[in-house]
């Protein structure tokens, strides 16, 4: 593993001379951010050795390099996912590798079903904690010393002092912001009423089918890690209706704007 990461890192930065501050993982259907990219430095997935390559059609499979509001970034268009086939360690690759470049702090977006009633689609919901339900752990193995402790702690795996600063941006620009816990499971199908039900009762406030891996692998690594869900599709029992990925992508534009906004403000303050 150290072999292969090393290997990845010489090529990307071979590639740019940018030293990244920050590092962002966008979800499905929210690559708006890349549009504040300053001077954007491209590198795609599909020539980096060793790394994944994105098989989903709304994860564009690019690492952008450049500045957003005067921070270095390196922006990952597009992630990885336990349902395409990949293992946790596959999965959570790029996290090492943004890591290894320098990143000071790790800002993380994805699409979300909502499972609280006061949610609606186009919500913005910050994660103060989450339940892992997914079959495989991306520390499992062997452990590379060298990234942190085989049993890291993760009490606070969502960093306080980043959760009150986007708690202060919301209020500053009027964005409607929930807090809650998000439920990781592996997908791809989405969930039965039941399920829904189910994840419910364990205290999940809203569902999705990544971010939990990379936040461990981000905490094992003492790396500060923010994260947001976008409410695309509505999973409360008076609420819910069949929906499709067409459905749920439209969703996430729709609420683009505000996610990037948050994120812009985020990333100039930090």
């Amino acid at each position: 593993m150290q072999e292969k990461l090393n290997e990845s890192l010489n090529y990307i930065q071979s590639k740019t001379t940018i030293k990244p501050e920050v590092g962002i993982i966008l979800g499905t259907g929210l690559g708006g951010l890349t549009k504040e990219i300053q001077s954007p430095e491209i590198v795609e997935y599909a020539d980096i050795p060793n790394f994944p390559v994105s098989t989903v059609e709304s994860h564009k499979g690019k690492l952008l390099f450049g500045s957003i509001e005067g921070k270095r970034v390196v922006v990952m268009q597009g992630r990885f996912h336990y349902y395409e086939g990949y293992s946790m360690q596959q999965v959570t690759f790029p996290v090492r590798i943004l890591k290894m470049l320098g990143i000071k702090q790790l800002l993380i977006s994805n699409a979300a079903g909502g499972l609280d009633e006061a949610h609606d689609k186009g919500d913005l919901m910050v994660i103060q904690d989450h339940i892992n339900l997914q079959p495989e752990n991306p520390l499992r193995g062997q452990n590379l010393d060298s990234f942190g402790p085989r049993f890291p702690d993760m009490s606070e795996p969502y960093d306080l002092n980043l959760i009150r600063q986007a708690e202060s941006i919301a209020k500053e620009k009027d964005i409607r912001l929930h807090q809650g816990v998000y439920v990781a499971v592996s997908g791809p199908n989405l969930e039965t009423r039941a399920e829904y039900k189910f994840l419910s009762l364990i205290g999940a406030n809203a569902v999705g089918m990544s971010t939990v891996p990379e936040n461990i692998v981000a905490r094992q690594m003492d790396l500060p890690c923010f994260a947001v869900s976008v409410i695309t599709d509505l999973c409360t029992p008076s609420k819910i209706q069949k929906v499709t990925v067409e459905e749920v992508i439209a969703a996430a534009h729709l609420a683009e704007p505000k996610l990037t906004l948050l994120m812009k403000e985020m990333i100039k303050r930090l």
